[in-house]
């Protein structure tokens, strides 16, 4: 009886133990999401905030245009040396640094005398800019490491919700901040925001980056084999970034392309987040504001509430959302864009807002739980270029729209631009059907074969005899 009992009490520490482990990794999870919003609301604020003062500063709306070009081109190469980066460091020395970066060049604007504005307001443009996609892609790469396999759902829902209350909170206390404290206290707000996501940071026990080499072999034999598991050998000796970032997305079938998506649905965000004012302006041209702030206000509550479904179907089922979540989100969020510029009565265009909002916050959760099904030392690579690919959309996004928005209304201008998402959205769908349809006929095929083993010895000697 005593040799009867022993594994069943070894297995009940085991559960408890695991189900403890899992309570305090998720614990520490919850408070690492807290101070990531706090930095992200100090982010939005400063989005809005450094924009007023950089127009306020050199009179010319040329100069945020370049302080914005700036910003994205720092992201932009930040995405392409961050997989290197993570090969190297651990993930939390590359927050922690990337959040003490950020804290300290807001202060050298806050110090700088007035002759040097111009150079420091372009040092707050590259450092927030490539300290933001370092963090962003450190944190993305490192949850299943974090939290384990089975809640990256759980954690990357909770994480982007994290984020949108603080882009909500940001971008509605902005003005206010700016217009009764002024901007010196505004940029000492967003100082304090970054350094409390540091003390965070530095407090908590964080996996991740170094390579992951723990992890590595059991996700390289998941993701393809031998040559995922060369891959993620050069990834760690760093050597090599550059083709190993590649390599990463041709680790699962359909993961380039998937990439590809994302970088052309930036380039379709980079059109709504120009139009909005010149669609608002026409609606209220004595308030424009009114109607941007109430449109990002229901879209972020869209996005929440679907974090919410998310969050509470992944803890029902185990599962997260996949690549066809991703796809088809894709389609109806870019839809919805672009029927919030058709003119429709106001509360339909809040509907509109709140299904975008949604479908925007699956795409995220799907595109993000997708990447982090690669190898651990490959993961870091193909966040960085996802990174990358996105800047790129947004940034050529930015400067074709504003072209394109002298000549053009806004809502063919977004038409065009989320119409090419939703183009690409849709080969991506027939791509990843295609690839399901492969699977399910190779697995009856070997049911048939273990059902009929005389012709499974007869087909294989065929077939060896070529």
């Amino acid at each position: 009886m005593g040799s009867a009992d022993g594994p069943k009490a070894d297995e009940t520490d085991g559960d408890t133990r695991k189900a403890r482990d899992t309570a305090v990794s998720e614990r520490r999870f919850r408070f690492l999401v807290a101070g990531y919003a706090v930095s992200s609301y100090g982010t939005f604020l400063n989005m809005v905030a450094l924009n007023l003062f950089v127009y306020e500063t050199t009179g010319r709306a040329l100069a945020m245009g370049l302080f914005m070009a700036v910003r994205l081109a720092s992201g932009f190469v930040a995405g392409l040396v961050v997989g290197g980066l993570l090969a190297r460091f651990s993930a939390k020395s590359i927050m922690l640094w990337a959040n003490v970066g950020q804290g300290a060049v807001m202060l050298v604007l806050i110090l700088a005398p007035d002759g040097m504005l111009t150079g420091a307001l372009m040092a707050v443009s590259v450092v927030i800019g490539a300290c933001g996609t370092l963090f962003m892609v450190a944190l993305r790469s490192s949850i299943p490491e974090m939290v384990g396999e089975d809640r990256r759902a759980w954690a990357n829902s909770l994480s982007i919700t994290g984020r949108s209350l603080a882009m909500v909170a940001g971008f509605a206390s902005a003005g206010v901040v700016v217009s009764l404290v002024g901007y010196t206290a505004a940029f000492l707000v967003d100082m304090a925001t970054f350094v409390a996501c540091a003390v965070t940071v530095a407090l908590l026990p964080i996996a991740g980056g170094k390579g992951a080499g723990g992890s590595a072999p059991e996700a390289s034999e998941s993701s393809g084999g031998s040559g995922a598991g060369k891959d993620a050998s050069a990834a760690k000796s760093g050597r090599r970034w550059r083709p190993v970032a590649f390599v990463a997305l041709a680790a699962a079938p359909g993961m380039g392309l998937m990439v590809a998506l994302r970088g052309v649905d930036a380039f379709g965000s980079s059109s709504h987040n120009a139009a909005l004012p010149i669609y608002s302006t026409s609606l209220d041209a004595s308030n424009p504001a009114v109607f941007v702030s109430a449109f990002w206000c229901v879209w972020a509550l869209g996005n929440i509430g679907a974090q919410q479904v998310i969050q509470r179907y992944a803890q029902r089922t185990g599962r997260s959302v996949g690549a066809l979540g991703f796809g088809y989100g894709t389609v109806v969020m870019s839809a919805a864009f672009i029927a919030a510029f058709a003119g429709f009565p106001l509360a339909v265009t809040a509907v509109i807002a709140l299904i975008a909002g949604a479908a925007d916050g699956l795409t995220e959760v799907a595109y993000t739980s997708h990447l982090q099904t690669l190898p651990a030392t490959l993961r870091g690579h193909a966040f960085g270029l996802s990174a990358t690919f996105e800047n790129l959309g947004f940034g050529v996004g930015m400067i074709l729209v504003a072209a394109a928005l002298d000549r053009f209304s806004p809502l063919a201008v977004v038409g065009w631009s989320h119409g090419a998402a939703i183009v690409v959205a849709v080969v991506f769908l027939l791509r990843v059907a295609g690839v399901r349809r492969a699977e399910r006929t190779g697995l009856r095929k070997e049911e048939a074969v273990e059902g009929r083993p005389d012709r499974g010895d007869r087909d294989g000697a065929e077939v060896s005899r070529g």
